[in-house]
């Protein structure tokens, strides 16, 4: 598996997929999560992307499960823990029992401060490799999140700096402030992305997602310092399973056009649709790194098979104008 730096030159390099361990602890077991979890590694995986809210909509869920799944595997599996980089959010805690992200417990520096303390105990480790802000939170400066951030790093807890579901102009102001304060800053970008295209006027109806606009797709390819890794990649198993209904923001006629030709490069190289799409946003320019969700090893297998499908100039060009006006 092909990879690259995200954490600091010390840390493990990075693999072209990232592992979304969301479910794991909820609405996948803790039998099935390691047993996902040791198939990753055992193919050269090493991005492991959590956060400190996941799943806490999950019937009986309070947003530990998936800390704490990831901290007990890596407690039963000695050594590993130097192999992987660890990624966890944090902010978009509810802070309510019960409530959604109304209640968020937002980027103050208490919360930078508590919330890592907190990741770092469930996840049983002494540092995180990439660490989030998950959400945007403006009732907060700046230069408050973002110091705390920089305490942390400088503190030997955290190696790099991440946010996600943040606009263009608030990240490059952030990373803005970090440089003006000698702090580090943001080095990776996380938002909503995958081969079909949603509307921009239409809302998703999973509160807080951020799609990946051109405009921060430029911005990423002139910065040439962030790494955007992307999430939903493959829209819940929507491409897997055509009778799965996609939510409003894709109810438009470019969605069935870009199917289509997805269905038919799948075809000519033997693939399905999901490898496709994974190898479609590894060959994005900007370069992309897919976090993949599965919920069996199954799952696993056919994501990581993405590494192997090459698609053609043509074939690409194909479907980037799929759905185009």
């Amino acid at each position: 598996m092909p990879h690259r730096r995200i954490a600091g030159p010390d840390g493990p390099e990075a693999s072209a997929l990232a592992l979304g361990a969301l479910p794991f602890g909820s609405t996948v077991d803790e039998r099935t999560s390691f047993a996902i979890l040791d198939r990753f590694v055992e193919a050269g995986g090493t991005v492991i992307d959590t956060a400190n809210n996941y799943a806490f909509w999950a019937p009986g869920g309070t947003g530990d499960e998936s800390e704490t799944t990831v901290g007990r595997w890596l407690a039963a599996r000695p050594g590993v823990r130097d192999e992987v980089i660890l990624s966890t959010k944090f902010g978009a805690r509810p802070s309510v029992a019960g409530a959604g992200l109304e209640s968020a417990e937002g980027l103050s520096a208490p919360v930078v401060r508590r919330a890592s303390a907190e990741s770092l105990r469930r996840l049983g480790t002494d540092r995180i490799d990439v660490y989030w802000t998950h959400i945007e939170d403006r009732s907060i400066p700046l230069e408050e999140t973002l110091g705390a951030l920089n305490d942390l790093v400088t503190g030997g807890d955290v190696r790099a700096l991440g946010c996600s579901n943040h606009t263009t102009w608030r990240t490059e102001r952030a990373r803005a402030v970090s440089r003006a304060n000698n702090w580090t800053g943001y080095s990776c970008v996380q938002l909503r992305y995958s081969y079909l295209q949603p509307r921009t006027d239409v809302p998703f109806p999973e509160s807080g997602h951020t799609h990946v606009s051109p405009e921060l797709l430029d911005y990423v390819r002139a910065e040439g310092d962030l790494t955007l890794m992307a999430y939903s990649t493959l829209l819940s198993g929507a491409y897997a399973r055509p009778g799965k209904p996609l939510s409003a923001p894709y109810d438009h006629p470019g969605t069935q056009a870009r199917l289509k030709a997805l269905a038919e490069v799948a075809d000519e190289l033997g693939a399905t649709p999901n490898q496709v799409v994974l190898s479609w946003l590894l060959g994005t320019d900007p370069g992309v790194l897919p976090i993949v969700g599965v919920s069996s090893v199954a799952q696993l297998y056919e994501a990581l098979g993405a590494l192997d499908v090459r698609l053609s100039s043509p074939q690409r060009a194909r479907l980037d104008r799929a759905g185009s006006v």
